[in-house]
């Protein structure tokens, strides 16, 4: 049988992995300012399948509280709406030609805090993918002390390696999210 290896280098990057999922799940949440990431999950029924919405549109921000979707196909304008309406971002679409114009609405104090609470979500979501990581890595690391691939000593030492970097990456979505409730709970 082939020895398994640890690999701390493979641990952090998954532990990053949860970071950058949860940095584009936060991307998404409406803060009451436009901003094109609350499109980028958007699914269009366009050509016989589901196409991303930026692959048959330019979305810009001309002002703090408007998206404007410029679809490249006059054919498609429809789908884009009907794709933004079905997406329940609380955004009505208005078309004016090839264009379709999401004006963002102010958000009341009770939604804001009902955000704050998708946030803190996903950022738990987050921590726990990390905690698993970690408890992957812990695993991996008592094994092989016990098949003698390692000593007792560089399994304690690793350990403590694998918990600082939990510990950084715990830290890391504690910062995000932070930031991302401060944005959502300022006017």
């Amino acid at each position: 049988m082939a020895a398994t290896a640890f690999d701390m280098n493979d641990l952090k990057r998954r532990m990053q992995g949860a970071i950058a999922s949860l940095k584009t799940e936060l991307s998404g949440l409406r803060t009451g300012r436009a901003s094109t990431a609350l499109l980028d999950h958007i699914q269009v029924e366009a050509y016989g399948s589901h196409m991303p919405l930026n692959q048959l549109a330019t979305i810009s921000v001309p002002e703090p509280r408007l998206l404007h979707v410029s679809v490249w196909d006059r054919s498609m304008v429809h789908a884009v709406e009907k794709a933004i309406s079905a997406a329940n971002l609380g955004l009505t679409p208005s078309t004016e030609g090839q264009a379709v114009k999401l004006r963002i609405p102010e958000l009341n104090e009770e939604r804001r805090k009902e955000i704050a609470k998708v946030a803190h979500k996903y950022a738990e979501a987050a921590r726990v993918a990390v905690r698993h990581v970690r408890r992957d890595g812990l695993d991996l690391l008592k094994k092989l002390e016990k098949e003698h691939q390692i000593s007792e000593d560089d399994e304690k030492r690793q350990a403590n390696e694998v918990q600082k970097a939990t510990d950084a990456t715990i830290a890391e979505v504690e910062k995000m999210l932070a930031g991302k409730e401060r944005e959502i709970m300022t006017v």
